[in-house]
């Protein structure tokens, strides 16, 4: 709303206003100092539950000096706008979601954040609640907008609150993340369909091409700059976009035909087992042209690679923002599938996985130099992200295509590199045993995961199919530190205090929900392990019965003894 209708009003309206917006401050005031709060909350009720209380509402918007004021100013309005929609004329509706989006963008240099995530929901939700009865023009009226912000136009901080507001709008479409309007559950599917099919693609779009434009001054730069906060929030935004449930047209019945081309009708997820979580992207072939033939992957491994080799000797930088958005993305790539990509034999499938795990294995190879850094201080997140990311692609793929992968970049497959990367995992649990989650056990259970999708396949295939020769010797090798290593706990254990049951019990617990990956593994070189559980167990017999043996001396003597005495 104008400065210039305020001038036009009366002097009681005005005064009026003034007189909301203070009580309002008031209020907010009293709940934050925590002075008679039930009164202060229901004022603020008040407001929210008021006939049209959006002229006062937007009047402290765009006056109040109090953040929260702003805030409440900003529920109130959604609330209302809800409410009554159904009365409000269609320039009445119109209004309203311009009015938030230009405030985020008159104000998105505000240090107040959290009022303009706010607003930004708001106006997210308005345009749901009317996206049935807008046009199509309308839409785009206020989509033009908010593109404009995107690309950069209005500098900067527009241009991040323009990816904010799309991120509160996917989030809003989202069925998981939806908000409660009282409506069938109908409206939100028509409105997701809508938005999957109409403009969802264009989103991605626009902040791939933001990403892109800042992404050499990041690179060059010194020292952070502002452009670091945009990039970020793009790459968040492609992430959101890609974890996106795509139902849209033929894209079920087509990802199941493309799947059962590439995966020769094997079971692709085997969730009762896993862990650790893996989200497939299956967008569909009108989505191909944006993330596979663009060279869209190449630029941001390639921008990510970049930035590691600059900020190599930062420590930080590995969990800063920018760097998690990136890696995210990256690993959310590994899970793309379905009929984005075309009917030639998985071939072009291949080659995507391919280039990501040439990508992805710098951070995770050689895995005991890796764990050495680990172990030395430096962040494990990089080598969890790797971890996640073969996980994805063990999940999009055959164990066969899964251990080839590597196989073009060194001279053992990707299967082998896996094991190793168990053992480091498995070492280091053996040397720090702690009530506390490590970084290990996090690897460990993402990494029994990725076993468990590849030896789950074969299981499937009722035997059909085999680990290669490598991989079954990789197998043995690691099953048998598996081994040492549990029965080292079940030692230790051994001794534990009274006091430790209860941890001991959820121990036991934790290793009986890891037994059956242990056996998938076993089971895949059994040529190996089984005369490795024999020997341990014949070992163990032996010594129980050398025990047994020794006791029943030590009671001989001790009877002796008091049969002297």
């Amino acid at each position: 709303m104008h400065q210039g209708y305020y001038q036009s009003m009366g002097a009681a309206d005005m005064a009026q206003l003034q007189a909301t917006m203070q009580a309002i401050e008031l209020a907010c005031n009293s709940i934050q100092m925590h002075t008679n709060p039930t009164a202060a909350e229901a004022t603020l009720l008040s407001l929210s539950q008021s006939p049209r209380p959006y002229q006062a509402c937007q009047f402290i918007l765009e006056n109040s000096q109090l953040p929260n004021a702003r805030f409440q100013a900003a529920g109130a309005i959604r609330d209302a706008a809800i409410r009554e929609w159904g009365f409000l004329e269609p320039n009445d509706r119109r209004g309203l979601i311009s009015f938030c989006l230009c405030f985020i963008m008159k104000n998105a240099n505000s240090p107040e954040g959290y009022v303009l995530v706010k607003v930004a929901s708001v106006a997210a939700q308005l345009l749901k609640r009317g996206w049935l009865d807008f046009t199509a023009a309308e839409k785009e009226a206020f989509f033009h907008e908010v593109e404009q912000a995107v690309q950069g136009s209005h500098g900067l901080d527009v241009q991040f609150a323009g990816i904010s507001f799309l991120e509160s709008l996917v989030s809003e479409f989202s069925p998981s993340t939806s908000t409660a309007m009282g409506l069938p559950r109908e409206f939100h599917e028509q409105c997701r369909i809508s938005l999957e099919q109409d403009y969802m693609k264009a989103f991605y779009c626009w902040v791939q091409y933001a990403a892109f434009n800042v992404s050499d001054r990041i690179i060059g730069a010194n020292s952070e700059i502002p452009e670091v906060k945009v990039c970020s929030a793009a790459l968040r935004l492609m992430l959101q976009i890609l974890n996106w449930d795509f139902r849209g047209k033929n894209s079920i019945e087509n990802s199941k035909r493309g799947m059962d081309i590439f995966y020769d009708g094997m079971k692709q997820e085997n969730d009762s087992l896993r862990r650790s979580e893996c989200i497939l992207v299956q967008p569909g072939p009108a989505w191909r042209d944006v993330l596979i033939s663009s060279g869209h992957v190449g630029w941001l491994l390639n921008f990510y690679t970049a930035l590691r080799q600059k900020f190599s000797c930062e420590g930080y930088w590995l969990d800063c923002p920018l760097a998690v958005s990136a890696r995210k993305l990256i690993v959310q790539f590994c899970s793309l599938t379905g009929t984005i990509f075309p009917s030639d034999s998985g071939e072009m499938q291949r080659q995507h996985l391919l280039q990501m795990l040439a990508g992805i294995v710098q951070w995770i190879e050689p895995p005991d130099a890796v764990s050495k850094a680990i172990k030395s201080g430096k962040s494990e997140s990089e080598l969890l992200d790797g971890c996640r990311a073969l996980m994805s692609m063990a999940t999009v793929t055959t164990p066969l295509v899964f251990d080839e992968l590597l196989k073009s970049l060194r001279p053992y497959g990707t299967i082998t590199l896996l094991s190793a990367l168990m053992c480091e995992v498995i070492k280091d649990l053996m040397e720090n045993r702690t009530e506390e989650e490590t970084w290990s056990w996090v690897a460990r259970d993402i990494l029994l995961d990725t076993w468990t999708t590849l030896l789950m396949q074969l299981d499937a295939s009722g035997h059909k199919h085999s680990l290669p020769p490598e991989g079954i010797s990789a197998a043995a090798n690691l099953f048998a530190l598996i081994v040492e290593s549990e029965l080292r706990a079940a030692s230790a254990s051994a001794f534990n205090d009274e006091d430790e049951y209860d941890y001991l019990q959820a121990s036991i617990a934790a290793m009986d929900e890891r037994l059956s990956s242990y056996a998938l593994i076993a089971r895949a070189a059994v040529g190996a392990t089984i005369p490795l559980l024999k020997e341990l167990f014949s070992e163990r017999i032996m010594r129980l019965h050398q025990m047994i043996d020794l006791i029943q001396v030590i009671l001989s003597l001790l009877y002796e003894g008091l049969d002297a005495y």
